[in-house]
């Protein structure tokens, strides 16, 4: 079970207490964006095994929408921090460059 804990209320809290939004720092497409960029947005995304940036809302608690990274292949959640960046923290990033040297995702390595 993936327990994550609130970055705004410092609850830890099980999944079923979450709601998943999807992968974090991703550029949407939706209405009236063209053809070609939502398409690409809905089919062409890469999905990587290993670390991921995902979204999630503390629906049973704050209501407040925050960001996860997490290992797939391991479930081991490296962080969770505000949903108001653009890209993970140093501080995340340094831990996952330490449990996993030479990790590498898009531009976020």
């Amino acid at each position: 079970m993936l327990i994550l804990e609130c970055p705004y209320c410092g609850v830890k809290a099980e999944e079923t207490e979450l709601h998943a939004g999807g992968e974090a720092h991703i550029k949407r497409f939706g209405p009236g964006s063209s053809d070609d960029d939502f398409e690409t947005y809905l089919f062409q995304r890469e999905n990587p095994m290993g670390v991921h940036f995902e979204r999630w809302r503390h629906v049973n608690g704050c209501g407040k929408w925050f960001h996860a990274a997490r290992s797939t292949t391991t479930l081991e959640v490296f962080g969770t921090y505000s949903a108001r960046t653009f890209e993970p923290p140093q501080e995340i990033k340094d831990k996952i460059t330490a449990r996993l040297p030479g990790w590498s995702w898009r531009d976020l390595s």
